[in-house]
C-alpha cells in the first residue's frame, strides 16, 4: 500500500497542530521534512521517542516542533508512523501536509488510518466503530462505552461467543467427516443445552441496542399538548436556555422546533410542537397538522397535560391521537404545573411523573422515566451496551440462526445443526470482520486430532 498523509487535528488556530504519515516511506519523508536539533540522536530512529527540531520545505525552513516514529508494528496502523507536531495555525499546517505530499505521501482518505489498522490487524471493526464513537460522542455514558470498546471488551464478548460456536461446529464437522469413528465429544443433549446458552447471550447483548441507540444516536421525540399546557417551557428547561417563546397567549408555536439535548445519559431529539386544538388559524392549524405527524415519527412523545385546568375536549383530542397511532407504550405522560394546582387527573397511560417546568420540580422524575422506558433498568454496570445498528443486526441474525440451529436438533442429526451454526459464525464475523471457513478447520484439528 501507500503511504499516506493526512492532518490529524481539527483544522483551524490552536496550540498545535498534527499530521500523521503512515506507511513503507513514512520515516524517509519525515527525514525530509524534519531537521533534528540532534542529527545523531535522531538517526537512531527509537520508537515511540520524541525529537525536537524544525520543519522544512522547498523554500527553507517554516517552524520548528516535534516529530515522533513507531516502528512497524508496533503503531496504530500496523505500519511504520512519523507523527509530526507543529504550531498550529492553518497556514503552517497546510505547509507541512503539503511538503509531505510533495515528498511521496499520497493524502489519505477519510478514516484510512483506522482502516489499515483494521486490515493489519492491529484493531477489530468492533473497535473501529467504536473509535468513532469516541470522537462522536456528546454523553459522558456514550464516550464511557466507546472507550471501553475500543479497547476490545465488546469484540472480547463476541470472540468468547465465536469460540463456543466454533467448538460445537468442530464437533459437527467431524461427525460428519468421520461417522463411524464417533470422532464427536459432544452428544445432542449437550449440544443443545450449549445452543441456548449461547442465544440467551446473544439475545441479551441483542436486547441492550434499545438503550445504546438512546445514548449515542439519540431519541426521536415529540412533545405534544394542547395550548399552553407548558410544552415550551419544558423544551426551555431541558435545553437548560430560552429555546421557545413562552406567553401567556395559546397558539404561540406555529411550526416544530427541534433541538438535541442530553437528558441523564441519553440523548433526546426534541421538537416543540404546536398546541392541538381546534382552530380556524390556517398557519395555526398547518401546525396542528405537523403535530399530529410528529407523533406517528416520534420514538417517545412527551404528552404534557396541565394540573391546573383539568382535562378537556382537546386533551382527549390529543389522547385518542396517541391511541390510534399505537403510541400509548412510547408516550410519557407528564403531569405540568404542580406549583399551581395539586389535581390529577386520571389518564390512559402507564408512565406517568408530575413536574413543574418553570420551578424545574420532578424534572429528575422524568429523567428516570424515560431511561427506564428505553431499557436502563433491564442492563447491569457490567453489561456490554450494543450502540452500532450493524453490530446489532449481525447479533440479532447470529442468534436466529442459533435458535435454528436448536430446533434442528430436535428430530435430526448434528449435521443439519451445524448448517444454522456455520450461519450463526457468518453472521458474527461480519460483526468483528473474521474468517470464518478457516478458523472452523483450524478449530477442528487442534481440538479433535483429525489426522491421528
Amino acid at each position: 500500500m501507500s503511504t499516506i498523509a493526512a492532518i490529524g487535528t481539527p483544522q483551524g488556530k490552536g496550540g498545535v497542530a498534527l499530521i500523521r504519515i503512515s506507511g513503507e516511506d513514512a520515516f524517509s519523508i519525515a527525514e525530509k521534512l524534519f531537521i533534528p536539533a540532534s542529527a545523531s540522536r535522531f538517526a537512531q530512529k527509537l520508537h515511540g521517542v520524541t525529537y525536537y527540531g524544525s520543519f522544512c520545505d522547498e523554500s527553507g525552513v517554516f517552524d520548528d516542533g516535534m516529530c515522533v516514529l513507531f516502528h512497524s508494528p508496533r503503531s496504530f496502523t500496523g505500519e511504520c508512523v512519523a507523527e509530526l507536531y507543529c504550531h498550529g495555525g492553518l497556514l503552517v499546517t497546510q505547509k507541512l501536509l503539503a511538503a509531505a505530499l510533495k515528498n511521496g505521501a499520497s493524502m489519505a482518505l477519510p478514516g484510512e488510518f483506522t482502516r489499515r489498522a483494521f486490515i493489519n490487524g492491529k484493531i477489530t471493526l468492533t473497535q473501529a466503530e467504536a473509535i468513532g464513537g469516541i470522537i462522536d460522542s456528546k454523553t459522558e455514558k456514550h464516550l464511557s462505552i466507546a472507550s471501553k470498546q475500543a479497547n476490545g471488551s465488546l469484540s472480547r464478548a463476541l470472540g468468547e461467543i465465536y469460540d463456543d460456536l466454533k467448538l460445537l461446529a468442530a464437533s459437527v464437522y467431524a461427525y460428519i467427516d468421520y461417522p463411524d469413528e464417533d470422532m464427536t465429544d459432544v452428544s445432542v443433549p449437550e449440544m443443545r443445552s450449549r445452543l441456548v446458552a449461547v442465544k440467551d447471550k446473544l439475545n441479551r447483548l441483542a436486547g441492550t441496542h434499545t438503550y445504546g441507540k438512546a445514548i449515542s444516536e439519540g431519541i426521536p421525540t415529540a412533545i405534544v399538548g394542547k395550548p399552553n399546557t407548558g410544552k415550551s417551557s419544558l423544551l426551555n428547561r431541558l435545553c437548560g436556555e430560552e429555546r421557545a417563546i413562552v406567553t401567556d397567549i395559546a397558539g404561540t408555536t406555529r411550526d416544530i422546533v427541534t433541538e438535541t439535548v442530553r437528558l441523564g445519559d441519553l440523548l433526546l431529539r426534541l421538537s416543540d410542537t404546536a398546541g392541538i386544538r381546534e382552530s380556524e388559524d390556517t398557519v395555526e392549524k398547518i401546525g396542528i397538522e405537523k403535530s399530529k405527524q410528529a407523533i406517528n415519527t416520534a420514538e417517545l412523545i412527551l404528552a404534557v397535560f396541565d394540573a391546573s385546568r383539568g382535562v378537556d375536549d382537546d386533551d382527549n383530542a390529543l389522547i385518542n391521537a396517541i391511541l390510534q397511532s399505537n403510541k400509548a407504550d412510547s408516550t410519557l405522560c407528564i403531569i405540568n404545573k404542580t406549583d399551581i394546582s395539586a389535581e390529577i387527573p386520571v389518564l390512559p397511560f402507564k408512565n406517568t411523573v408530575f413536574i413543574s417546568a418553570k420551578s424545574g420540580d420532578g424534572i429528575e422524575d422524568l429523567v428516570t422515566a424515560v431511561a427506564q422506558m428505553f431499557g436502563a433498568g433491564n442492563i447491569n454496570e457490567s453489561d456490554e451496551i450494543v450502540v452500532n445498528a450493524r453490530q446489532c443486526a449481525a447479533i440479532v441474525n447470529a442468534a436466529g440462526a442459533v435458535e435454528s440451529a436448536v430446533n434442528a436438533l430436535n428430530g435430526f442429526t448434528q449435521d443439519v445443526a451445524g448448517m444454522d451454526i456455520e450461519l450463526a459464525l457468518s453472521a458474527l464475523a461480519e460483526a468483528d470482520g473474521r474468517t470464518v471457513s478457516e478458523d472452523i478447520v483450524n478449530e477442528i484439528f487442534s481440538h479433535f486430532c483429525v489426522g491421528k
